[in-house]
């Protein structure tokens, strides 16, 4: 995971062994050797590429991706949680690790957000109202 994750996203940007190895304070030898497998970096090295990256250390360490999508490591901060089917009366399962992110439990209110050229977003409600009230200029 980690090589095919590191080759993957220095591709994606656009860099070159040397251009991550500056980043990071290694010789390009050692990116290479952690692109093959051969060996991988230590913790603070690690961190460092992910920073180099833009991504999250857990996903440059952990990101696998499924057979629902193919669109790599994500941008730090930013899920891909996989595809949901709509229901006849328009209901759809979050994914659970979409909803363990999110904190979002059983009966929570959202508010549902649309954007006729970007599409829909959840919100929860207690949120989405502490920001209108932040706006309103209410407290």
């Amino acid at each position: 995971m980690f090589k095919d994750n590191l080759l993957q996203l220095r591709k994606l940007k656009n860099m070159t062994q040397e251009d991550i190895a500056d980043k990071v304070g290694v010789s390009r030898q050692a990116v290479a050797k952690w692109e093959s497998g051969e060996t991988i970096p230590d913790l603070e090295k690690s961190r460092l590429l992910a920073e180099a990256l833009e991504v999250s250390l857990d996903e440059l360490a952990n990101y696998e991706p499924n057979e629902m999508d193919d669109f790599g490591v994500p941008p730090k901060g930013k899920h891909i949680f996989g595809v949901v089917t709509v229901g006849e009366k328009g209901q759809i399962v979050i994914p659970a690790k979409a909803r363990k992110l999110f904190q979002i439990s059983a009966g929570d209110q959202m508010v549902v957000l649309g954007d006729e050229n970007q599409g829909i977003a959840l919100i929860k409600t207690e949120y989405f109202l502490t920001v209108a009230n932040l706006i309103r200029g209410n407290d």
